[in-house]
């Protein structure tokens, strides 16, 4: 992956051009709290690759990035997830409560206008991966990409939307979300339901995996030879590539999230698909490779050499 600068960056993928846009990489949660069954030894072991761009071990910090994916394909420009958002209210949510960023200023600074854009996708409905579906105009939310249609899984759209109470009144935040970020796309009509499969063009194909949240996708990407999968919040983190079993705190349905996590995996391993999860900070992209009855890293999108480690399940 070839870097403009540390924030915005490129690489090809047959015919598709693939442009990454971080808005930021820095430490989270401990790991105890973030990837509850991952044992502190898997960081220990693993600290030589793992930090600093994975982790942080004087604070044994999981260290995530946000970022958007762009992808120009068919003479299309698609956004995967927008992030955060600017200026909502979270509260409980850490750093994603009144948060600031950039993330139009950066897309235009990899050559996206918003009126540029025709499809955003919003792997799943957490909240940093819709805060940037819209922009506060006067005091009101509007879509930030005027011109997009806006595929949003179906699933995810009935649980955090009002027919099923906004995630089952678990937390008020849900209901801030889907108000902002969610309910404006549907007001303006940019809003394009879909489950099970959703082709966008010849290269690119939504798939659902379930688990993380009743509407949890991954996107494919096959053109050429070239392979890869946008996988959102599969993996948080690559010990989950080393320990797939371990899921992250916020997966709804653990054992539904081991499995599509399992199945995306193995089909990654034997299909050589890049694995692109929405939170990995580094070159963000990985190979991955079978191992017994488990998984090890490949090489990263850098070209680097093969990463150590198996599953230790």
């Amino acid at each position: 992956m070839t870097s403009e600068n540390e924030r915005v960056q490129s690489m090809v993928l047959g015919d598709v051009e693939v442009i990454r846009v971080v808005e930021w990489h820095e430490p989270f949660l401990p790991t105890s709290g973030m990837f509850p069954a991952v044992a502190a030894e898997v960081w220990k072991d693993n600290e030589g690759w793992l930090a600093p761009d994975h982790w942080e071990p004087d604070g044994d910090r999981a260290v995530l990035a946000l970022q958007t994916w762009v992808l120009r394909s068919g003479g299309r420009t698609v956004l995967v997830d927008t992030g955060a958002g600017n200026g909502r209210e979270r509260p409980g949510m850490g750093p994603f409560h009144r948060s600031q960023s950039d993330l139009p200023g950066l897309l235009t600074e990899a050559g996206v206008r918003p009126q540029d854009v025709d499809v955003v996708v919003n792997t799943h409905l957490h909240v940093d991966h819709v805060g940037w579906n819209t922009v506060d105009a006067d005091g009101q939310w509007v879509p930030t990409f005027p011109n997009a249609q806006y595929l949003i899984p179906a699933a995810d759209d009935f649980h955090y939307g009002p027919d099923n109470a906004y995630g089952n009144g678990a937390q008020e935040v849900d209901r801030l979300i889907y108000e902002d970020s969610i309910a404006p796309i549907h007001q303006a009509g940019q809003a394009v339901l879909w489950d099970g499969l959703h082709r966008i063009d010849e290269h690119l194909t939504l798939e659902s995996a379930p688990g993380h949240t009743p509407g949890s996708s991954v996107l494919r990407l096959a053109s050429g030879s070239d392979r890869a999968v946008f996988v959102g919040d599969l993996l948080h983190s690559p010990v989950q590539i080393l320990q797939p079993c371990c899921n992250s705190s916020a997966c709804l349905a653990p054992e539904q999230a081991v499995a599509s996590r399992r199945r995306i995996l193995g089909r990654a391993a034997d299909e050589r698909e890049l694995l692109v999860p929405a939170h990995f900070g580094g070159a963000g992209a990985v190979e991955v490779r079978r191992a017994g009855d488990g998984f090890a890293l490949g090489a990263w999108a850098t070209g680097g050499p093969e990463k150590s480690g198996s599953a230790s399940e």
